[in-house]
């Protein structure tokens, strides 16, 4: 008798189980009393997902997430993304007949929503499958075809989660390739301020923005969601971006780039009567972009450091430990004419050394190396050294120093075939003085647009630390010329910091 009982209770219990868990169907495990076609409620909603409820039927062997169907973040998730595909079908976005995808869901909860609301065709996609609701992806794309989706939807801010683990432009492609024109796009991101938005909007060449609005997420981790929609433009829409009949040389640094430069530290108005001691103090007034701005969605991140020297000058002992990068991975470029300095970067991992001169065009130079005044001649101490063309008499009968010749090459130009605008460029500039060649180049070519961010020392003739009351004769720029400098490049909204 215990044993019927017992085996009564079992019955019972899986019962329960399948009714009010699962919601699955009688194939799930080959046993149970309910109809093939079982529809489960979501508690609280007063409707039966019939839709949803037959796309995560079992088969025969059986479904792959069964509790987290069931889960209470799953389903609020589910009641969320209802709301927001209700008000996007009524404002006209998508309808029941739209081909639809869901970007880097990794459970499908938004896909759920879809099929319940009646958007029958709709599929999620993922770096791993969660069938029957998410398939995976190929490493070099989706696997649908060109032009094919009517509608595509990223939410839970999942394309800046995707950024950090594959490239992001991967993902952005892959969406512009198979969105129909005149197809919608909705990400959900955590774009707080200008600059994360445009920078987001960039990525999106081929699309305009419909709208953007900020709605309150469903969870502590996201508890305020920017909703963005973008449209891919038609055929007549999409224009070369010269069109305008600018020069391909010539850019304009956007607004929200100016507002970053508003909010800048102050430049030093007076000179410095000890300049090694109050440009290094102004490190602590720095205002970093970072500091100021989400950087996320930018294609990729790079830092060129322009006359590096060793390895620990700036690159170590500043870059890699101090600047605020946001947890992303920058590509380094290392450009340095001391050949003194070569042998040292072989070793370093993740540094790619540019061994030439950043000049105005590619032209061979004469390499200047003067011994710092006061210090010893040995290679710890080695002077900073300058460029000069080789026709160049400005130093010759006075210069005593030691003298080689490099290649130097157009900056510029090489700014320009090796940077976009959808990347992040933090640039650090030391460069003996033909900063005043440099930083006009950069204007008249337009590469001041790539780069973000500009640390610069400029050199002057300035007073000495090792002599008191004498002046450098190395440079023959003041320090009104350099400040000139530096307030040229912030009137045009180029965010610059004053380096030393």
């Amino acid at each position: 008798m215990k044993v019927l009982l017992f085996g009564v209770l079992i019955i019972i219990v899986r019962f329960a189980y399948v009714v009010t868990i699962t919601g699955e169907s009688c194939n799930l495990g080959g046993f149970c009393f309910l109809p093939e076609n079982l529809n489960f409620v979501i508690a609280g909603t007063g409707t039966g997902f019939s839709t949803a409820s037959r796309a995560v039927e079992s088969t025969s062997a059986g479904p792959s997430q069964p509790y987290l169907y069931a889960s209470k973040d799953w389903i609020k998730a589910v009641h969320f993304y209802s709301d927001i595909f209700h008000d996007l079908v009524s404002e006209g976005y998508l309808s029941a007949i739209s081909k639809t995808l869901c970007v880097e869901t990794p459970n499908g909860e938004d896909v759920f929503a879809l099929k319940e609301i009646g958007i029958l065709d709709s599929i999620g996609i993922y770096h791993k499958a969660s069938k029957p609701l998410v398939i995976s992806t190929k490493e070099n794309g989706w696997p649908f075809d060109e032009n094919s989706l009517d509608f595509i939807f990223s939410g839970g801010d999942r394309l800046d989660k995707a950024s950090q683990k594959r490239p992001l432009d991967l993902t952005v492609s892959e969406i512009q390739r198979t969105l129909k024109p005149e197809g919608f796009f909705v990400a959900h991101v955590s774009a707080k301020d200008n600059y994360s938005l445009n920078s987001f909007l960039d990525l999106f060449n081929s699309c305009k923005l419909i709208k953007s609005l900020d709605i309150e997420g469903y969870n502590s981790s996201l508890p305020f969601i920017r909703e963005i929609v973008l449209q891919k433009k038609g055929g007549s829409e999409i224009l070369s971006k010269d069109s305008d009949g600018n020069s391909e040389n010539t850019c304009s640094v956007p607004g929200y780039k100016r507002d970053l430069v508003r909010n800048a530290e102050s430049l030093i108005k007076e000179e410095p009567l000890k300049p090694w001691i109050t440009l290094k103090r102004n490190i602590k007034n720095i205002k970093y972009l970072p500091a100021m701005a989400d950087i996320s969605f930018k294609s990729r991140y790079v830092y060129v450091d322009v006359g590096a020297r060793s390895y620990g000058s700036s690159i170590g002992s500043w870059f890699k430990k101090q600047y605020p990068k946001q947890n992303r991975t920058f590509d380094v470029y290392a450009i340095e004419a001391d050949k003194a300095f070569y042998e040292e970067y072989r070793v370093k991992k993740g540094v790619k050394l540019l061994p030439y001169a950043a000049w105005v065009r590619n032209e061979t130079l004469r390499f200047e190396i003067n011994r710092d005044p006061g210090k010893k001649v040995k290679d710890k101490a080695r002077g900073m050294g300058r460029i000069q063309p080789v026709k160049s008499d400005s130093s010759s009968g006075s210069f005593n120093g030691e003298v080689n010749e490099i290649e130097g090459f157009d900056f510029a130009e090489w700014l320009k075939s090796t940077l976009t605008e959808k990347d992040f460029v933090v640039m650090k500039m030391d460069v003996e003085g033909t900063e005043f060649d440099l930083i006009p180049r950069l204007f008249e070519t337009g590469a001041i647009c790539l780069i973000d961010e500009i640390f610069l020392e400029c050199h002057y003739s300035r007073w000495q630390r090792c002599c008191p009351g004498q002046r450098s004769s190395k440079y023959e720029k003041t320090y009104g010329q350099c400040l000139d400098l530096f307030t040229s490049l912030r009137d045009r909204g180029v965010l610059v910091h004053q380096w030393w």
